[in-house]
């Protein structure tokens, strides 16, 4: 079985250390590809490597399947780690290894040969068995440390930023080999990585960790419709989300309105009666829209929910099909809209932005926290 649970694990360095990781208790399932995510120093590298056993756990239970193995040595935990640098040992061959692991087992030979040809198989990298890791290529050398990985048969993989030293049209294409090789073999798959889209793309579930801390585990659907707190919300998407500060107000018809020094927009009555409920009215929160949820179109500004506020355009990103606009709607930062290539915008055009409030999302000003999850 390779389900693991971390049963508010704790890592600390030294007795007045601060904590590189706090109170992270998580279950991961049985055949789960499970995603961490979180900038530089954040935590999900070292949580990592307490599940491999290469850091000492300082307080919390960690059991691989039903077993405690808090104290049991890395070799006894039925895991494969696959690392950013690949770890090859550049005087052997691939077929070396790959069978590397397996000769410490002291497995039959012709046991091993059966493994790494079946192994090498699955990942495509049969011709390259003669070969060393010299002579591969990035990708090549990621597919024999997966392989190397893959021969042991374990319950659990750990990846520890495997795609990071990869060209951006390497990564996509070992993102797809990696998913491929989850749904053949069936196993728990624990992936850390820095990177949202390879997060969004891979994952089952999504950690998403700031300074050690969980801040949310969900799908990436709900990771990103529906983000716990406003760290959560500007780290998942590309472009980041659209935040602006205002204050909500009451109409003289009870209706509430979010207003700025420019504006104001009217809250949907779903949202609304979440915002009075926590005695947000008169309060200063902060109004989180992506960016595809703003359109260049007055027309669309029919339906109840979309609010038009008017926007100067000022930069444009060109990304194929699509556009990002960079909108000055006299807030300090310019507002970004996803719109489509085939319209010609200059700069310094005036353009009349519609805002679907139903996908608008209030963040308080103090806590950060999502008001309306």
């Amino acid at each position: 079985m390779g389900r693991i649970l971390l049963n508010h694990v704790e890592k600390r360095y030294g007795k007045d250390g601060g904590y590189a990781v706090k109170d992270f208790h998580l279950e991961i399932h049985d055949g789960e590809f499970l995603v961490m995510v979180g900038p530089s120093g954040c935590g999900k590298s070292t949580t990592l490597r307490m599940i491999a056993g290469l850091e000492d756990i300082t307080s919390g239970e960690l059991y691989i399947g039903d077993q405690l193995v808090n104290h049991l040595p890395p070799k006894d935990r039925d895991i494969a780690m696959v690392f950013q640098n690949y770890a090859l040992y550049p005087n052997m061959s691939v077929y070396e290894n790959i069978a590397f692991g397996l000769r410490l087992r002291k497995m039959p030979k012709h046991e091993i040969d059966q493994a790494v040809k079946k192994s090498s198989r699955i990942l495509e990298i049969e011709p390259f068995l003669d070969r060393k890791p010299k002579q591969l290529s990035g990708g090549q050398r990621q597919r024999v440390a997966l392989g190397r990985a893959i021969v042991r048969d374990p319950q659990v993989f750990l990846m520890d930023e495997p795609l990071s030293n990869l060209d951006a049209k390497l990564r996509v294409q070992m993102r797809t080999e990696i998913i491929k090789l989850h749904k053949q073999l069936g196993v728990t798959m624990v992936y850390v990585t820095h990177d949202q889209v390879e997060a969004m793309t891979m994952g089952h579930r999504i950690v998403v960790m700031k300074d050690g801390i969980i801040q949310q585990v969900d799908t990436p659907q709900k990771i990103y419709n529906h983000p716990r707190n406003m760290f959560v919300a500007g780290f998942i998407g590309t472009p980041p989300i659209n935040l602006i500060e205002g204050k909500i107000m009451e109409s003289t018809d009870g209706k509430l309105e979010f207003h700025t020094n420019r504006y104001y927009l009217e809250i949907p009555a779903s949202q609304s009666n979440i915002l009075k409920m926590k005695n947000k009215v008169n309060r200063t929160v902060v109004l989180g829209i992506r960016c595809e949820n703003i359109h260049v179109n007055p027309a669309v500004s029919e339906a109840t929910s979309y609010a038009q506020i008017n926007g100067i355009q000022k930069i444009n990103e060109l990304m194929g099909a699509d556009m990002y606009l960079y909108m000055d709607i006299g807030m300090p930062n310019l507002l970004i809209v996803r719109t489509r290539a085939d319209h010609d915008f200059e700069e310094n055009e005036k353009l009349i932005l519609s805002l679907d409030m139903q996908k608008a999302l209030f963040f308080d000003k103090d806590s950060k926290d999502n008001l309306l999850y």
